[in-house]
């Protein structure tokens, strides 16, 4: 069996993992990252780089390169209910140095940290790495072990971080319980060639039982479409034609471009999951991201708080880490930073799920737009409201 130690492992090479591992190996500390994947291809996960999170790349002193890479800027959100339409956020005036939502594939921001990150050499990242079990000595997490082709990998470190997700085998593995919040829908992905006349970006579209919103990625747009929870084998059972149906209802602009759906292996299920731990650490042991907290898709702010939850864990965490004498209440002192903005954000995505999603998937009959998005629509200073939140959030981290 191959072992490596090092002062901090991280198990997950998403968004939360990757900016952790920079931050922490830009301040000297000893890192490795364990992502399960052979790479970072894998289609259907959140594009959305939201302004704050801008914010930290220009502080890495990154923002100049990273946006030379190919995006979308997105400085308005519009949606149709009904047969009502009205844009209900404008970014162009939020307090940070961009003013516009990047539209990018996660797998090209993961990748372009991983080639930062990679010029370190207190930094290292093992592909094909799934953390398994969690080594327990005395009392305390003292490590990890993962499966590799090359058979197991045993990491020894003065912390373990789980970053690996909603469905994380680091919390699991530590005991740590997740609170459950709820969820009234599931989410079907799928993808839609893009043409030049078509509507703007990121067009949400809602109608009688049905909700799409339509995200544009160069020449396809990729579509997520709300279903009542529980509900994927009925819609499957429906045949494709009754996707087909459902897309023009809400689209009747695709056309003959929703036969480009041909079977269901094109459309994949993102079931959605609420939820937030308790307590996120124990002795030697700290979960961030999706492992600490689940976010609807509500937003795209999921891949923003993993970012918030990597900079202030590093900026907390890089010192005890550094000088030997890291501490329970170090890991604690990361809850407490960032608990209580992540109790925020669900709680503005449960109050829409609960009085804007759930009803309308459950509704035989027409629909109207809500009262707040109207005024939103009539009045351009409330829209600020709705970017702010999304696009900058509550309690934004600073690199220091």
């Amino acid at each position: 069996m191959r072992s490596i130690k090092t002062t901090c492992v991280i198990a997950g090479g998403g968004p939360a993992g990757m900016m952790m591992g920079l931050l922490l190996a830009r301040s000297g500390v000893d890192v490795v990252v364990l992502e399960k994947h052979a790479d970072f291809l894998r289609d259907f996960r959140g594009d959305t780089i939201h302004p704050s999170t801008l914010d930290v790349m220009h502080e890495l002193g990154l923002l100049d390169e990273f946006l030379r890479r190919p995006h979308d800027e997105l400085r308005e959100i519009e949606v149709r209910v009904g047969r009502e339409q009205a844009r209900l956020a404008d970014f162009r005036h939020v307090p940070t140095r961009c003013k516009f939502l990047v539209m990018m594939p996660q797998w090209d921001f993961l990748d372009f940290l991983a080639g930062h990150a990679r010029k370190l050499p207190s930094f290292q990242l093992v592909m094909h790495a799934e953390a398994a079990a969690l080594i327990q000595e005395d009392g305390r997490v003292a490590g990890v072990r993962a499966r590799t082709p090359d058979g197991e990998l045993e990491v020894r470190a003065a912390l373990v971080v789980g970053a690996d997700g909603r469905h994380s085998t680091i919390r699991a593995q530590a005991g740590l319980e997740p609170l459950d919040l709820g969820a009234p829908m599931d989410v079907l992905w799928m993808r839609v060639s893009r043409l030049p006349t078509d509507p703007p970006d990121l067009f949400g579209q809602v109608d009688a039982g049905r909700m799409l919103v339509m995200i544009a990625r160069g020449d396809y747009w990729q579509c997520a479409l709300l279903i009542p929870k529980g509900s994927d084998a009925a819609v499957r059972a429906r045949g494709i034609g009754a996707l087909h149906e459902s897309l023009l209802g809400l689209s009747p602009w695709l056309g003959e471009r929703v036969r480009e759906l041909a079977g269901w292996d094109q459309v994949k299920l993102l079931s959605v999951t609420v939820d937030r731990l308790r307590d996120w650490a124990k002795p030697g042991v700290l979960c961030i991201g999706d492992a600490a907290h689940a976010m609807s898709p509500i937003g795209g702010v999921g891949i923003n708080l993993a970012v918030q939850d990597a900079v202030a864990a590093a900026r907390l965490l890089a010192r005890p880490l550094r000088d030997h004498r890291l501490a329970l209440s170090d890991l604690l002192r990361v809850q407490q930073r960032r608990e209580w903005p992540t109790k925020v954000m669900q709680a503005m995505q449960l109050t829409i799920q609960d009085r804007l999603i759930a009803p309308t998937l459950a509704a035989t009959g027409p629909v109207r737009m809500p009262l707040f998005m109207r005024l939103f629509g009539r009045f351009a200073l409330l829209r600020r409201i709705p970017a702010w939140f999304i696009g900058v959030g509550v309690r934004p981290e600073h690199v220091g």
